[in-house]
């Protein structure tokens, strides 16, 4: 799908606070509300915006551990244990990767115990033949607005 300088300019601006009203983000770019409101809903069936949401800082609501997940399965199991895994609280992303592994998971966990407790349940899952449980020792960088 193509997208003009325009919708990518609305984005950006979302990206960086989706809480303002079209009235701003249309006085901002030069635009009348009504071509903004418009333009928003385009975005948005096209499902360029998916929806929108807070930015948290999980260090400071006890989420102090970021954990990064291979997970090996029998073949022909992948996309039933993915959406298994996708349901929990703590997972932040599943991928389907490339490599040794099938997939890759990023969850957030309050300590070493709620850690554990998640890769024992991974790993006792039918068809998990294996997993390799990473820990971020410090983050960089997280932050998933491209644009």
């Amino acid at each position: 799908m193509d997208f003009d300088d325009k919708d990518l300019k609305i984005l950006r601006h979302l990206l960086v606070d989706a809480r303002q009203s079209a009235r701003q983000l249309a006085h901002k770019l030069g635009m009348s509300t009504v071509t903004m409101i418009s333009r928003i809903k385009k975005l948005e069936q096209r499902k360029a915006i998916q929806g929108y949401s807070v930015r948290l800082d999980h260090e400071i609501l006890g989420y102090e551990i970021t954990a990064v997940i291979e997970v090996t399965t029998t073949k022909g199991k992948m996309l039933e244990i993915e959406d298994k895994i996708a349901r929990n609280e703590n997972v932040c992303a599943v991928y389907d990767i490339t490599g040794h592994a099938d997939t890759l998971v990023i969850g957030k966990f309050k300590n070493r115990n709620s850690l554990s407790d998640f890769v024992k349940k991974l790993s006792a899952m039918s068809n998990v033949e294996n997993t390799v449980t990473h820990i971020a020792l410090n983050t960089i960088k997280e932050d998933f607005r491209l644009l």
